[in-house]
């Protein structure tokens, strides 16, 4: 019997999940079938009741309905808790269950593919928006010696500093106004999809230091080739946070994590 799932999303036509999860499913030996599902902005909730209604066995969800399905969940793992996003939904018990991927993601890429450590480093997030607030709680769980959250509206940051300030050192600062040396600098602002940057110091990065784009392209994001110009030992674009973390939904829908490195290369075209 094959299992039905599928990411919702409006747009949704240029995911790449369902390729993914078709790679995960031929080499685990998982019988799925998974599906793009454009959604009315309007009508999110009733898709998702539909859905597990005609026996769907799990959904991703991207954007812009992840706060929605946060809501709309009867129970919540603790790191889509403190999100306040939800990316990945399943059923258990006859509960709408709610998990958030993205963070661990992006962390198991860095630490596992890349060795990027993260314990006792400092780190700097750009952008205080969705991406960002997803990936706090992970990260903090990670030990770093200082979280720095950089916007421009520096009273968006504040708003998350606030939220987490229990899970570690974390501070807000305006682009301006920042400091260097960091560690690891990541990238959760959108503005590298229309080929901007933040303005950005170039003594921001400290001798060795690891930069991540949480968006990916074709070729090298605006923020990569910022950071290969200005001296950083790693810079990386979000592909590997895209396939962990569906692999993470994966494992949460199979009980069997798939192995990440060959469908990053493929889809690559390695």
């Amino acid at each position: 019997m094959t299992d039905r799932y599928a990411v919702m999303g409006n747009p949704v036509d240029h995911s790449k999940s369902p390729e993914i999860h078709h790679m995960f499913a031929r080499q685990t030996g998982e019988a799925i079938q998974y599906d793009r599902i454009l959604v009315p902005l309007d009508g999110f909730e009733a898709a998702v009741r539909d859905f597990f209604a005609d026996g769907g066995r799990g959904l991703n969800i991207t954007v812009p309905f992840k706060e929605q399905a946060w809501a709309l969940a009867d129970r919540r793992a603790p790191r889509a808790e403190r999100a306040g996003a939800v990316n990945t939904l399943y059923m258990a018990d006859g509960e709408l269950v709610g998990d958030n991927t993205d963070g661990t993601g992006l962390v198991r890429d860095l630490r596992v593919s890349h060795g990027v450590a993260l314990a006792g480093r400092r780190v700097l997030l750009l952008g205080a928006g969705g991406a960002v607030r997803g990936l706090l709680p992970v990260l903090q769980g990670e030990a770093p010696a200082e979280v720095v959250i950089a916007n421009r509206t520096v009273a968006r940051a504040e708003a998350l500093v606030e939220l987490f300030a229990d899970g570690g050192r974390l501070s807000a600062v305006a682009f301006d106004a920042l400091r260097g040396p960091f560690d690891v600098v990541i990238n959760g602002t959108s503005a590298g999809l229309s080929g901007e940057l933040p303005p950005l110091p170039a003594d921001l990065l400290a001798e060795g230091a690891a930069c991540y784009d949480m968006v990916y392209g074709d070729g090298p994001t605006v923020f990569e080739r910022w950071a290969q110009a200005h001296g950083a030992a790693v810079a990386l674009d979000g592909l590997g946070m895209l396939v962990e973390q569906a692999a993470e939904s994966f494992l949460l829908w199979r009980g069997v994590r798939p192995e990440t490195a060959p469908v990053i290369a493929a889809l690559r075209g390695d």
